[in-house]
This record gives structure tokens, sequence and C-alpha cells, in this order.
């Protein structure tokens, strides 16, 4: 007996199955994007804040009523506030500082200076101010000079007798405020700033046919040799301070590592 076939209607049909594949479109996009009402606020909020700003920095909410000054002598202190007295009255939001360096800087007792606001109406300065080292000399006219060899200020002859004494030829230049145009003021200035803590004082500096010397209150003569090697020749030169025999009247370290000392003036003796 033959099998019975299945109707063709019945039998069970291939099912194909699709994922839909989602696409990334401007509806997605747009619910990470701002509203055009969120961009309104926000900018509405920033116009808002730099008119603010605005009147701030016009009004009297936070104007200059002190000037405080530290790292200076109350001298230099009352120079800088005078200075700066055009800074009064205006707004420390709107405080140029470009224009208080260059006030400041210009002063001949500074070397730089440093500012802070603290609001609301007070405006902080830290100075660094020029340090005398030595009393330059122009025939009978002296004024103080710094390490830099910066001229501070005029002062009468006679005055500050515990620096040492710089000459320089009468037609030379001197402003104060100014940096020397002299290289032998200036190295000798320079040279006597590093021995700010020398256990002797130093009543002259010079420096002649690219010799440095020293001469001391005590008489003695130090020759350095060139203007080099400063702090070498200066710390062999306190050893030898301590050991040099009664009556010697130089000590030459240009050579460091060949001191020699005597009784006579090498250079006047050889005719120098």
């Amino acid at each position: 007996m033959a099998p019975r076939r299945r109707a063709q209607g019945n039998q069970p049909r291939a099912r194909a199955a699709a994922a839909a594949v989602p696409r990334i479109g401007t509806g997605r996009l747009s619910r990470f994007l701002p509203s055009l009402r969120s961009v309104a606020v926000g900018v509405a909020l920033a116009v808002i804040a730099l008119g603010g700003y605005a009147v701030m920095r016009a009004s009297s909410a936070f104007a200059i009523r002190h000037i405080v000054v530290t790292g200076a002598s109350p001298k230099v202190a009352a120079e800088v506030r005078n200075a700066l007295a055009p800074f009064r009255d205006r707004s420390l939001l709107g405080l140029d500082g470009a224009e208080l360096a260059r006030r400041v800087d210009a002063l001949p007792t500074v070397v730089s200076v440093g500012y802070d606001r603290a609001f609301p109406h007070t405006l902080r300065l830290t100075v660094v101010a020029e340090k005398p080292v030595a009393v330059l000399h122009r025939g009978t006219e002296t004024w103080l000079l710094s390490a830099r060899g910066r001229v501070i200020t005029k002062i009468p002859t006679g005055t500050r007798p515990g620096l040492a004494r710089i000459w320089i030829p009468r037609k030379a230049q001197v402003e104060v405020g100014e940096t020397l145009a002299s290289d032998p003021a200036l190295v000798s200035a320079r040279a006597v700033a590093l021995a700010t803590h020398f256990p002797f004082h130093i009543a002259t500096a010079s420096l002649a046919h690219g010799e440095l010397a020293f001469h001391l209150r005590s008489g003695l003569q130090l020759f350095l040799g060139e203007p080099n090697d400063i702090r070498l020749k200066l710390a062999i030169v306190r050893r030898a301070l301590n050991q040099l025999p009664a009556g010697t009247t130089y000590l030459d370290v240009s050579l460091p590592g060949r001191p020699v000392a005597g009784s006579v003036n090498p250079q006047v003796s050889s005719g120098g």
C-alpha cells in the first residue's frame, strides 16, 4: 500500500527572520544637543555676567584704598606708595599690572616688585630693594652704588663710612637710577657685593689694567688679579688672613692655588 502524501497546503513553510538595525538619525542626536531655549538662557547669563563685571569694575566696590608695602625700609616703602598714588581709587578688578611694575621699577631704590589684590580695598606689594654696597666718588661728589652698578641716590660727601669707596673719572656721566657704563666701577661694585660678609672692612676697590684690588682699612692690600673666581679667591683670603705674619702689607691671590704674601707692594716695587 503506497504511503499517503501530505497535502501540499499542509507542508510547513520556511520562515526568514531579519533583525531590525537601528539607524542613527537626527532624532537621537537631538537628545544630546542643547535646545534653543537653553542656548538663549546661556547667552543671556553670559551677557549678564559680563555686564555685571563691567559695572563692578567701574564702580567703587573694589576701589583701592590701602597700599601695603613689605620687603623694604620705611623710606623706600613711602617712595613706592608715592609712585603708585595715581592707582588710588582705581578698581582692583581693572588693575594694570604692567603699568604698576613700570612705575615701581623706575624707582632707583627698587630692584623688582610683586603685587597681590587683597579684596575689597587693599593692594599688597612685595618689594626687592636695591642694596648699597659702595660709595661712588667723582671728584667731590658721591653716590650710593648697588651691587648691580646702579646709582641709587646722591649723598653728602663723607657719609656712609662703612661702605667701600670706588672712584671714577671726573668726566664720567652719573645719573641717579642709571646703571654705570664704566666697566671698572661696575666690576668693582660686583666684587664688593660678593665680599659683603667679609670679616675685614674694605676701604677701596679698584680695577686697573684688568687687575682687581681691595685696600683694607687695616692697610693690607689684596690683589685678586683678573675679576673672575671672586668667591674662591675671597675664601682663600679669609683662611690666609689669620695666618699672616706681623708686618705683612699685601696678599696676592691672583693665582688661587699659589697665594703670595709679603711686606712690600710688588706692584709698586716693580714700577706697576
